[in-house]
């Protein structure tokens, strides 16, 4: 790795003291935005993170590790209009009623919460500190840098931060992206076999089923999404069906939405219904079979549905939901290990690990309650 810049040398090149760059990035909201920026110009510049040898640390390790991840109920209560959920006051010591009953699987954990249960429970078992941030898309250098100089390497998930602020703070400090493609050379990466979990589910509904109409839901935004298309694609031309070119649809994460795309498919008479849809996670297919129910379509009697994770709701939701389960611990022990190993030697080269899943069949696809 080259050798990282030092407060020394951006605050002599942003023309301030170390003191007023130390409080840009500890502080920022303390700093003239002015001055703010001039100060965040020169540490990309010279491509500087605030390191923990910086902050006066015994041989610049701390023995902590660093977690940039999701946090869907905060975006769920910034994106979620007001009037969506009804509230009864509470009068005389009676309790509050909210109706949320059709988001009530989000109370469950999904697979960010298993991912960074994995990472929790290696980091206590080798003796290693979290810290944990999220929340919002961390478009400024500064909104990582509480994490980054205090930690020895770091781990984000996907479209968590942008790829120029992990190419720089690749530079300094290991990092680990989940659940996406090799896109940056400098990065260690660790996911599951998207492309033949998808492919094997499907095959399973062809095979076992004998269904020959199949379609794909989900947006292909994130590449583990395109490798879940491109396994579904596969199975169905090895079998000698249609392949379609694109999803069906966009699938957003809110249920309301999702209604207003099985309205579209039904529209007709319900020419357009599929014998089966196939989810690019449980999530997009436990909203997917909720609207189905509200248009009284029955699964897995009119169409099958299957998703892909394996998050606990799945297993407990009526129909139960046939799924590929990623194996979402292991990838979060697996995310310390490739970090320890990469601190242990950071000249050596970003490492790729695929970890195998499991097709989990349930009821959703036809098969018997087990």
């Amino acid at each position: 790795m080259a050798k990282a810049a030092t407060v020394y040398d951006v605050a002599e090149r942003a023309g301030v003291s170390i003191a007023t760059v130390s409080m840009t990035f500890r502080r920022p909201h303390k700093v003239k935005e002015e001055t703010r920026k001039i100060v965040e110009a020169a540490a990309e510049a010279l491509n500087y993170v605030p390191s923990a040898s910086a902050r006066g640390l015994a041989h610049g390790r701390t023995r902590a590790l660093g977690l940039y991840s999701f946090d869907y109920f905060r975006q769920e209560v910034i994106e979620k209009p007001a009037e969506a959920a009804s509230v009864s006051p509470a009068q005389g010591g009676e309790v509050a009623v909210v109706r949320d009953e059709d988001e009530e699987h989000l109370r469950f954990p999904l697979y960010v919460d298993e991912v960074q249960r994995g990472v929790e429970l290696e980091c206590w078992q080798r003796g290693y500190a979290l810290l944990i941030g999220g929340g919002s898309r961390a478009d400024s250098p500064t909104v990582v840098t509480d994490i980054v100089g205090r930690v020895d390497g770091l781990a984000v998930f996907p479209r968590t931060v942008p790829d120029d602020v992990l190419e720089r703070i690749a530079q300094r400090i290991p990092v680990v992206a989940l659940s996406q493609g090799h896109q940056l050379d400098v990065l260690s990466t660790v996911c599951a076999d998207n492309r033949g979990g998808m492919r094997a589910v499907t095959e399973h509904l062809i095979v076992e089923h004998g269904l020959r109409d199949l379609q794909f839901v989900g947006e292909l935004s994130m590449s583990d999404a395109q490798e879940r298309f491109s396994g579904f694609q596969a199975a169905l031309r090895a079998a000698g069906l249609r392949v379609p070119r694109k999803p069906l649809a966009r699938l957003a994460v809110d249920q309301h939405d999702t209604g207003s795309i099985i309205a579209d498919v039904l529209a007709g008479g319900g020419d357009g219904l599929p014998e089966a849809f196939v989810c690019v996670t449980d999530e997009a297919a436990l909203n997917l079979m909720a609207a189905l129910a509200a248009h009284g379509v029955r699964v897995p009697e009119q169409v099958a549905v299957t998703g892909f994770d394996g998050i606990v709701a799945g297993r407990v939701v009526r129909p139960s939901l046939t799924t590929v389960r990623q194996p979402m611990q292991a990838m979060g022990r697996a995310v310390v290990d490739i970090l320890v190993e990469r601190i242990a030697e950071p000249a050596g080269p970003p490492v790729s690990r695929r970890l195998p899943v499991q097709v989990v069949v349930r009821e959703s696809c036809g098969c018997s309650r087990p």
